[in-house]
């Protein structure tokens, strides 16, 4: 039901931005939050699905179903984990890829936008891929847009300003002009209203403290995900021996 739920969710996201009608307008697809809401949602579903039917009408087929999606998870993990410890850079690199994207396309997906604010101001407390300048590459940030009257160039977005204490409605506009030059007749210490660390070099902090609570996450997930194998090839015996003694 979960996954049933989290499917309709993210199903409705994309229609409500009409992306079914417009993929070909869509860059970096993969990391739009509606469609791993699909697939998530999906997977979750159907794993379910043929667990929890398999188990309750006695079905060896579904359980052999529930026990290979699982076994195919648990080897996507494995190779994905594996993966990850060997290209380190090239994972840095698509991260980096992808976050720029994000920049680029800022005002032009809600969910994207919602997405890198809660990176940069829940999340890694961050700015940018490796700071603030990096905001450049949005046409709406970018500092030559004041020619077309952007209010928003040579700024940053709300999400890279730190938080201030007891703050209760937030100030969406803190984050603007604060990448412009003294010579320009702006004088303020930067460093005290936004982030200046990249996210990228945050993320990389983030794992690195969190590391041993990410590795016993993983290999908890993992045992659970063997435990389930073993129920789902158990429970099937059991049935084949039933229908043995009936036979």
């Amino acid at each position: 039901m979960l996954g049933l739920c989290i499917l309709a969710v993210g199903v409705w996201a994309w229609s409500e931005k009409y992306t079914f009608s417009n993929l070909g307008k869509l860059s970096h697809v993969a990391l739009d939050p509606a469609l791993v809401l699909i697939c998530v949602g999906g997977v979750t579903f159907i794993i379910g699905f043929t667990g929890c039917v398999g188990a309750l009408r006695e079905n060896t087929c579904l359980l052999a179903a529930y026990a290979i999606f699982l076994f195919i998870i648990l080897l996507l993990e494995l190779t994905a984990g594996l993966l990850g410890f060997i290209f380190k850079d090239w994972i840095k690199m698509q991260a980096t890829d992808g976050f720029q994207a994000f920049i680029i396309h800022y005002r032009e997906d809600p969910d994207q936008q919602n997405l890198i604010d809660w990176i940069q101001e829940d999340w890694l407390q961050c700015c940018g891929i490796e700071g603030p300048k990096d905001w450049d590459k949005n046409n709406y940030f970018n500092c030559s847009s004041q020619a077309v009257g952007s209010r928003e160039a040579c700024g940053v977005p709300f999400s890279c300003c730190k938080r201030k204490p007891n703050e209760i409605i937030k100030n969406k506009q803190c984050g603007y002009d604060v990448r412009r030059k003294p010579s320009e007749g702006f004088s303020f210490d930067v460093s005290k209203i936004i982030n200046e660390k990249g996210c990228v070099q945050a993320g990389e902090e983030w794992v690195e403290r969190n590391l041993l609570v990410i590795v016993t996450t993983a290999i908890t997930v993992s045992f659970c995900q063997i435990l389930s194998i073993c129920f789902a090839q158990n429970l099937r015996a059991d049935i084949y021996a039933q229908k043995a003694k009936w036979h």
